[in-house]
């Protein structure tokens, strides 16, 4: 069955984080912490959801850089440093064939929304600075849902929220572990990879791989 709802993620996914780099060197702390600071956010959201908990992604977030900026001769004190980082995810703007992509997505006729670990208010302005916050039905996060992505409940959620069985599903993500959260949770899949980078093969293999976001149409047509 062709997928007739197309839920996206979208820190990475959709939105260019490469910026943040800058916010950490605003602050006085070297841009490659950027990354690092990224990834144990996720790791303790994913730690406190397999404990059974929803944890919340700006307390996460912040709370990471308290931690990350103990160590470091910053420029400002702590706090107004956190705060200087996060705000920096209302500046982000999309990847280049994010716009193009979508666009050909909903003129095939594909119902569109968005499912993040972040927050809706991100994707709202992003979307709606780029113009194209018309072409998605909802946008949800998991502030919402049981759990954080990839836990099998958040993508039942997003399901009964979009009124959609997973076999109508597909998942958009250029996250690996998201891949495989989907697809365990009965959603077909697709991999963006703009990097070029190999697929683990720890994970379940997606059903599309595409480069960008505008080649995932002629994939879907062509069904490969």
């Amino acid at each position: 069955m062709k997928p007739s709802l197309i839920v996206f993620d979208v820190n990475e996914t959709l939105s260019d984080m490469s910026p943040m780099g800058q916010r950490f060197v605003d602050v006085g702390a070297p841009a490659p912490a950027a990354k690092l600071w990224f990834a144990t956010l996720l790791r303790d959201g994913f730690a406190l959801t397999a404990a059974g908990e929803n944890g919340s992604f700006a307390g996460i977030g912040s709370e990471a850089l308290r931690g990350l900026f103990a160590g470091m001769d910053l420029n400002r004190d702590a706090e107004a440093a956190v705060e200087h980082v996060m705000a920096g995810f209302s500046g982000l703007g999309l990847h280049p064939d994010v716009v193009a992509g979508v666009q050909a997505l909903h003129a095939a006729g594909h119902r569109l929304a968005t499912l993040t670990n972040g927050s809706t208010q991100v994707a709202e302005k992003l979307f709606t600075d780029a113009g194209i916050r018309d072409k998605f039905e909802l946008l949800l996060s998991v502030e919402d849902a049981p759990a954080w992505k990839p836990g099998r409940q958040s993508y039942e959620y997003a399901a009964s929220a979009c009124g959609a069985g997973p076999e109508e599903m597909l998942l958009v993500a250029v996250h690996p572990w998201d891949i495989h959260g989907a697809s365990r949770a009965g959603l077909a899949t697709a991999w963006i990879n703009r990097t070029g980078g190999p697929y683990p093969n720890y994970f379940q293999a997606p059903d599309y791989t595409v480069p960008t976001l505008t080649d995932l149409v002629p994939a879907l047509s062509g069904g490969s």
